[in-house]
């Protein structure tokens, strides 16, 4: 049956979308796919008809939608990383539910899981942080008070900051007035890209080093106490493993 299937690309390492994802692009008759966002190696030997979204409109991308399940054909939404948060797809969802045009969403790698990857660790350690916060700071799109980005840094946890970088001194001057200025602090470029750079540093002065790097787009800021453990710095341990610790599965 046709269809507009949703599919997370994953962040950047063409390997790295799902092998349900992978099956579905390459029987789509319609790729639509997310531009330079995407990595275009995703799209070598397909049979689909390839469009770039990056400078359409919302109703473009819907009118493609349209016509192409009007002539019985299957569409692949192509977009990066997890479509479970920023990435749009909930305006495309509302035009099609309204068009009572059939979809599916299918999951991918997050670029914030492809990150913490990258720095080789997990985001939540034991009596150190065992909340993970994903957010962005407020730029063209607004976000509401109580979730601005100083509000958040109360909490101390684990953040995962999107579409930020190219406000570094604000993300900043907005995190200190919750973390010390000493908070361990990494900014991944293009995670899993070929080209990935890691900048890792104290919250006070990771803005001059992310400025000195040239990074101004498509990066992540990671910041919190748990960034410490691949250093051996947090010598905390779950008690999942621990000896002394009985479960239904270890007596």
């Amino acid at each position: 049956m046709t269809k507009i299937y949703f599919i997370g690309a994953g962040p950047g390492d063409p390997e790295l979308i799902t092998i349900k994802g992978r099956r579905i692009l390459d029987k789509a008759d319609v790729v639509i796919y997310a531009g330079s966002l995407v990595n275009p190696e995703l799209l070598k030997g397909i049979k689909a008809e390839v469009q770039d979204s990056s400078k359409m409109t919302l109703d473009e991308i819907i009118r493609i939608m349209k016509d192409s399940i009007t002539k019985g054909g299957t569409v692949a939404r192509l977009h990066t990383g997890d479509t479970s948060f920023y990435s749009a797809i909930s305006e495309q969802i509302e035009k099609l539910r309204k068009l009572k045009i059939d979809y599916e969403v299918i999951p991918g790698v997050s670029s914030a899981m492809a990150g913490a990857a990258a720095l080789g660790q997990e985001l939540t350690i034991p009596e150190i942080s065992q909340t993970v916060i994903f957010t962005r700071i407020e730029g063209r799109t607004p976000v509401p008070e109580a979730e601005k980005l100083a509000e958040l840094a109360k909490h101390n946890a684990t953040m995962v900051i999107f579409l930020s970088v190219g406000m570094i001194e604000k993300v900043r001057d907005e995190l200190l007035k919750g973390y010390p200025g000493n908070t361990p602090v990494a900014v991944i470029e293009r995670v899993s890209w070929h080209d990935e750079r890691i900048i890792r540093g104290a919250l006070k002065d990771i803005a001059e080093m992310v400025k000195n790097a040239g990074i101004v787009k498509t990066a992540l800021i990671y910041i919190g106490e748990s960034l410490k453990a691949p250093d051996g710095q947090l010598k905390k341990e779950s008690k999942l493993y621990n000896k002394d610790f009985k479960h239904g599965y270890r007596s």
